[in-house]
């Protein structure tokens, strides 16, 4: 089955001025400034099968925002190449931007002073979609959503949550293909995040898009994404399933016994001694129930970037 999304080799390097502090040296960089090369991508190589969901993770700094502005055609390359859909995504060809999304947590694009169905409206004049086929996929969206009752008010009047429910309507008017959704439940509460969440379930059921999320909250990795995809400093340290990562970078395990007299004790072990530690706790207390957990998602991705 051919990829959706095709990376290889891919790389992005930033020249940044550098100066020592203070006036005389900005006298001097004015004449004779230094740069230096910062590789905010390094050599990322992966692919994305039809209708994945796959979690794009690493710490602030790892490249992940880079790589989808790469991915969306809002950067070039400085090396390596990918494709999206058989396209070059820096060509910005109209055929490819009228099959993609890209969705950032912290950025909008629907009119500040405008209700959200205004600018929905501006959407379907730029993708060119036909009036009768837009009504429906917006009304599905809507719905799906439970925005009705908010579409109607500017955009400035909703809040933080509500708005970010628009924009991701917005952004999926025109039923792209490819969803790049760059931390879209930032700084929402828990249950705006399960909303939005459970939105990006439904729509990736509905229209087999296939997903490419990078976000923070790992409950909106666990709950979306099979497979991670981890980079750190730009270059990829895991591609393959989330209980793969557990099994490789989860150190310990969590045994949790409820004892006959109602006493709960609650053990972390080394992965390798659970069922020794699980026998010897077995024999040396009536345990009335027991469970055996893997370690937080938070706590393996943290184990990632350490190794």
């Amino acid at each position: 089955m051919q990829a959706v999304v095709h990376v290889a080799g891919l790389e992005k390097v930033f020249k940044v001025p550098e100066r020592e502090a203070g006036l005389r040296a900005s006298v001097a960089s004015l004449f004779n400034r230094r740069w230096q090369d910062v590789r905010a991508v390094d050599g990322v190589s992966f692919e994305v099968g039809p209708g994945e969901v796959v979690g794009f993770l690493g710490p602030n700094g790892a490249g992940k925002t880079t790589t989808l502005k790469m991915l969306s055609g809002l950067l070039h390359p400085t090396g390596g190449e990918a494709r999206v859909l058989g396209h070059v995504p820096w060509k910005r060809e109209r055929d490819y931007l009228r099959r993609m999304t890209l969705v950032m947590g912290n950025r909008n694009q629907l009119q500040w002073d405008l209700p959200a169905l205004d600018s929905f409206e501006l959407n379907r004049a730029i993708y060119r979609l036909p009036r009768e086929d837009f009504r429906t996929t917006r009304d599905e969206l809507i719905e799906l959503l439970d925005i009705g009752d908010l579409v109607r008010k500017p955009v400035r009047q909703l809040s933080l949550g509500e708005r970010m429910k628009v924009e991701v309507v917005g952004s999926l008017l025109h039923l792209p293909q490819v969803l790049f959704l760059d931390e879209p439940t930032i700084g929402l509460d828990v249950t705006m995040q399960k909303r939005i969440r459970s939105f990006v379930a439904a729509y990736n059921e509905r229209y087999g898009a296939t997903v490419l999320l990078t976000s923070h909250y790992m409950a909106d990795v666990e709950a979306l994404c099979k497979r991670v995809i981890v980079i750190h400093h730009g270059r990829l340290l895991f591609d393959g399933r989330l209980d793969a990562l557990v099994d490789r970078f989860g150190a310990y395990k969590t045994i949790e016994a409820v004892l006959a007299d109602g006493e709960t004790l609650t053990l972390q072990v080394p992965r390798d001694e659970t069922s020794a530690a699980t026998a010897r706790l077995l024999a040396d207390h009536d345990v009335h129930d027991l469970t055996v957990e893997d370690p937080p998602i938070e706590d393996v991705i943290e184990q990632v970037f350490a190794s």
